[in-house]
């Protein structure tokens, strides 16, 4: 299975949001998910994080917080462990992504924006547990199938 990180940087009572619109044949197309990506031969998780953040942002984390696990299956894409991360501590100037568009989104406002449906139970599972959790999501197209929360 893929294996990637994926972090919500926090500021202010809100995320920083990435809109994904500029990758052709991106399985996240339109949607709106937080900065993260694929692990590098012989990365571990966390430099993973510190890497992506750095590439996508511009910012550089001085430090973050290990949330989970969340395994995503769809039928168009590849399976893949994602490694989720929060972060309000970090520092430099934002740039722009070749990704699509980074904006700062209230946290109260996020499920407006086009999720994955089972973003929304990560979101929520954010905010009420204090320890980390694993989430199970499977999709058919976008059509979510399947949860399981552990």
């Amino acid at each position: 299975m893929l294996q990637t990180t994926l972090c919500y940087l926090e500021q202010g009572g809100s995320y920083l949001m990435l809109h994904r619109v500029s990758k052709k044949n991106d399985v996240n197309k339109d949607k709106w998910i937080g900065v993260g990506g694929k692990f590098e031969p012989g990365e571990a998780p966390e430099e993973c994080l510190m890497r992506e953040v750095l590439e996508e942002t511009g910012l550089t984390l001085l430090g973050y917080r290990f949330r989970g696990i969340l395994t995503f299956c769809c039928d168009l894409a590849e399976p893949e462990y994602i490694f989720l991360y929060t972060s309000d501590q970090f520092c430099g100037e934002i740039k722009d992504c070749d990704e699509g568009e980074l904006k700062w989104v209230p946290k109260d406002k996020v499920e407006t924006l086009n999720l994955w449906e089972g973003d929304k139970l990560m979101f929520r599972l954010l905010k009420e547990r204090e320890t980390p959790f694993s989430l199970k999501l499977c999709y058919t197209g976008d059509v979510l199938t399947e949860a399981k929360e552990f």
